[in-house]
């Protein structure tokens, strides 16, 4: 296992409204936890299975980043989800959360 800590900056407090979780802890899945903050930056922890891909997590955040850029703090389960599947459950986490 290895673990993944990322800052963004945070445009906007309050986007995130509440809590959600999407996805499950299953191959080739991840399950998204969101939480809203009351702070100026957004903080992705992400505990994956699969190491030494920091880049790619990192491409696949800052492009959610650009469109999303609420203050909030994002905790990630991945058992191996391709990059596409991570931008999927990260936008249905910031729409639940809405």
């Amino acid at each position: 296992m290895e673990t993944l800590e990322f800052k963004f900056s945070a445009k906007k407090k309050g986007t995130a409204k509440k809590r959600a979780h999407v996805g499950v802890v299953g191959s080739g899945d991840l399950e998204v936890l969101l939480e809203p903050l009351d702070t100026a930056d957004a903080q992705v922890r992400i505990r994956t299975s699969v190491p030494g891909f920091s880049q790619q997590w990192q491409a696949v955040l800052d492009r959610f980043f650009m469109k999303y850029d609420g203050a909030v703090a994002i905790e990630i389960n991945d058992a191996g989800a391709t990059p596409g599947v991570v931008a999927l459950r990260l936008a249905q986490a910031a729409e639940a959360s809405e």
